[in-house]
């Protein structure tokens, strides 16, 4: 199973933006220590081309990102300041989905261990997302005539707003989302299939609804690729997610995803999404056992 990273173009951060981008590199990390992937399966993404970004954004928008447009309350918006730097960390981060899909559909598995940039609009950037990796990645998958029809199954504990914004109106790109109802975004756009949940729901509940409207998701889609937003911020020691999912739950969720998408030959390329817990190993334990049930399971393919 291939791997792509984009860690290797660091950001210049101020100190309180630094902590959520530190287990970029401590996954990696892991994932070489612990022999997950082998190394020659861990790659640097190429950086994803201005026609590949506006399958899914505005040229108005790219060239105000491109070029240090962006006006302070779009800065603000996204979160984090505009660098030569972030520009390229996030052509590379979208570069790791189109790579893992392009390998995904021939191993049935693989990772971007980044990714997952899914509040990004078409013309705006939001909650840490500059631009949308999964769209961009489906349209490269379409226009390169790989597959047709393309779904996002998105686990993070946000909803997928940006996501949805850009395929509404596109019946080749099917959207479901399963997230923490009361949650960032507070003005949520509705996707195909959402499912909004309880604050403090736990394992057994999630499985059964991500069961539910997977099954249903999947009937409806009949894709040919599946793009997977894990997220970590389900997790129960999240400072941002107020779900209450365990390790264990999470893990649980991996392999209930892949299960049903290998289950009707779907391959699967994972984009790792948030994760917020006070311990960073907390959030790369997480990030590490999906990865690792990624690789379970490309190793089964084809079935």
């Amino acid at each position: 199973m291939k791997a792509f990273y984009a860690d290797h173009f660091v950001l210049p951060l101020p100190p309180e933006h630094r902590f959520p981008m530190q287990k970029y590199a401590r996954l990696r990390e892991r994932v070489l220590a612990e022999n997950v992937i082998a190394p020659e399966c861990l790659l640097i993404p190429a950086a994803a081309t201005d026609d590949q970004l506006r399958l899914a954004h505005t040229d108005a928008y790219l060239q105000r990102v491109l070029h240090g447009g962006l006006t302070a309350a779009e800065i603000r918006r996204i979160g984090f300041p505009w660098s030569p730097q972030m520009v390229e960390r996030c052509r590379r981060t979208c570069g790791g989905t189109i790579g893992a899909a392009r390998h995904a559909l021939t191993d049935g598995a693989a990772v971007n261990l980044a990714g997952g940039t899914h509040h990004a609009g078409r013309d705006h950037g939001e909650g840490y997302c500059v631009f949308n990796d999964s769209p961009i990645a489906a349209r490269v998958m379409q226009q390169e005539g790989r597959v047709q029809r393309v779904i996002v199954i998105d686990c993070d504990v946000h909803q997928g707003n940006g996501t949805a914004e850009i395929a509404r109106g596109d019946d080749s790109l099917y959207t479901f989302s399963i997230h923490g109802e009361k949650n960032f975004p507070f003005r949520k756009i509705a996707g195909d299939l959402d499912l909004g949940l309880p604050d403090h729901t736990g394992d057994r509940d999630y499985l059964a609804m991500l069961e539910i409207g997977l099954e249903r998701a999947l009937y409806a889609a009949r894709p040919q690729l599946a793009l997977y937003v894990s997220g970590a911020d389900p997790y129960h020691g999240d400072k941002l997610g107020k779900l209450a999912l365990t390790k264990a739950g999470l893990a649980a969720r991996d392999r209930l995803v892949f299960s049903l998408c290998h289950a009707e030959r779907i391959p699967v390329a994972v984009s790792m999404g948030g994760g917020y817990a006070p311990q960073v190993e907390d959030i790369v334990d997480i990030h590490l056992q999906t990865v690792r049930i990624a690789a379970e399971f490309a190793a089964r393919w084809p079935l």
